[in-house]
């Protein structure tokens, strides 16, 4: 437990910003699954309405903490790419 008043609130702060990342990372990684689900099952349509979902849930986990830039980059890029081969 801190022993000073400031660092019980940055305590607190943490813990919030850790269930707020948590939570923008699970809602990308259910877009993920359920864009390869179209991909795997060819239904295309479906999978590239997904498209532009991703890629706002992608940018948001980036600028706000839980995903690097490039690492949303890279994700959007080959979700992308495996619905266009399709």
């Amino acid at each position: 437990m801190a022993n000073i008043k400031s660092a019980a609130k940055q305590a607190r702060q943490n813990i919030l910003r850790k269930k707020h990342n948590l939570m923008r990372k699970k809602a990308l990684k259910q877009v993920v699954s359920e864009l390869r689900h179209h991909v795997a099952t060819g239904n295309k349509e479906s999978a590239q309405q997904l498209l532009p979902q991703l890629a706002k849930m992608a940018d948001k986990a980036a600028s706000h903490g839980p995903f690097h830039k490039n690492k949303a980059s890279r994700i959007k890029s080959r979700m992308t790419k495996r619905v266009y081969n399709m």
